[in-house]
């Protein structure tokens, strides 16, 4: 009969310990959550990007999970797979493809709200048809160093440790084109110049095209390299002056947009402009009469600098991760073109 009696007693006792337990539990999970570092950012989801057609080719590369991150760039996934097209957080397309008709805007299937990348590495000169395009872009992937995506064909970067030694120089100046037109300031100023400097011309355009491994270890042997670029537009500065001539280690003649522009990329003292002579005469004399102390001057940029080259498309387009965060939604180029032209 006493032990009946004293069950509920016990029951309601064993039932106060355990919610007294549990609320110790709940304090210290508490204190534990309280005590956390403060700030600490979430797990950010993995982006997709999806290029619509991917440039100059119809076979796209193998784009494994990894590839952003050989880059240095996380979470971001890279995929050229079209059926994506509702789920992508943003789409970019390669202009090249959209002027020449190889690829069409799937604007019926576009998702609400879906930012979509205009990407371009060419000039305006030979940029057409953005006059169809108003109203539909959000973002820019360029040179320009006002797009959304800043990708430069390439910059120079701390350097530590003793530079690569200069190849010897046996020759003058190169210049390699492919592309050869008379109404072209390139090629005039170099019409201009070939009287006064000896200018070996190589690339199609000349009969004497060089092959892809070919080119720097040529001009390498040359004390000047006619960085010219095909027409001159704002931050337009291509491969003829990053890998044609500082990679080569050889100093480059830069025909392009204006020695200020050049200098936000690099020394003053690490090429030669032309718009700093009054002719193609007063260049050449310049540059013939330049002694060798003076001539070592430009490449003192080498003891703490290094080229890094910008030529992969999967880099090009994982940028767009990394500036995925801060870029506005609602952007709206309504005037694609008179940016671009700007």
């Amino acid at each position: 009969m006493n032990n009946a009696g004293h069950g509920p007693t016990r029951r309601l006792r064993g039932l106060g310990v355990l919610a007294g337990v549990a609320l110790l539990a709940a304090l210290w999970l508490l204190w534990l959550l309280g005590s956390a570092p403060r700030g600490t950012p979430a797990p950010q989801p993995t982006i997709t990007i999806l290029v619509w057609h991917w440039p100059f080719t119809d076979q796209p590369p193998e784009l494994p999970s990894d590839t952003c991150t050989r880059y240095g760039i996380a979470r971001c996934h890279l995929s050229a797979n079209q059926s994506l097209l509702a789920s992508a957080d943003a789409v970019v397309f390669h202009h090249r493809e959209l002027q020449t008709r190889r690829s069409h805007l799937p604007l019926a299937q576009r998702p609400r709200g879906q930012p979509w990348v205009w990407a371009s590495m060419e000039s305006p000169s030979h940029t057409h048809g953005l006059s169809h395009l108003r109203g539909i872009f959000n973002w820019v992937l360029s040179y320009r160093r006002d797009s959304d995506i800043f990708v430069p064909y390439g910059r120079l970067e701390p350097h530590w440790g003793p530079s690569p030694p200069l190849p010897a120089k046996s020759r003058v100046a190169a210049w390699v084109v492919s592309n050869f037109q008379e109404r072209q300031l390139r090629a005039r100023l170099y019409r201009q110049l070939a009287p006064h400097l000896r200018v070996d011309v190589f690339g199609r355009a000349n009969g004497r095209p060089l092959c892809a491994s070919c080119l720097v270890p040529t001009v390498a042997q040359y004390r000047f390299y006619l960085s010219f670029e095909n027409s001159q537009h704002r931050d337009y500065i291509t491969e003829k002056f990053w890998r044609n001539a500082l990679v080569a280690g050889t100093v480059p003649v830069v025909l392009g947009p204006p020695r200020a522009t050049y200098e936000a990329f690099a020394p003053a003292d690490a090429f030669v402009h032309v718009d700093d002579f009054g002719s193609a005469r007063e260049l050449a004399a310049f540059l013939t009469g330049m002694n060798e102390s003076r001539y070592q001057r430009f490449f003192a940029w080498r003891d703490r600098l290094r080229v890094r080259l910008f030529t992969d498309w999967r880099e090009r387009f994982c940028a767009i991760c990394d500036r995925y965060p801060h870029l506005p939604r609602s952007q709206v180029y309504e005037d694609l073109e008179g940016w671009f032209q700007a």
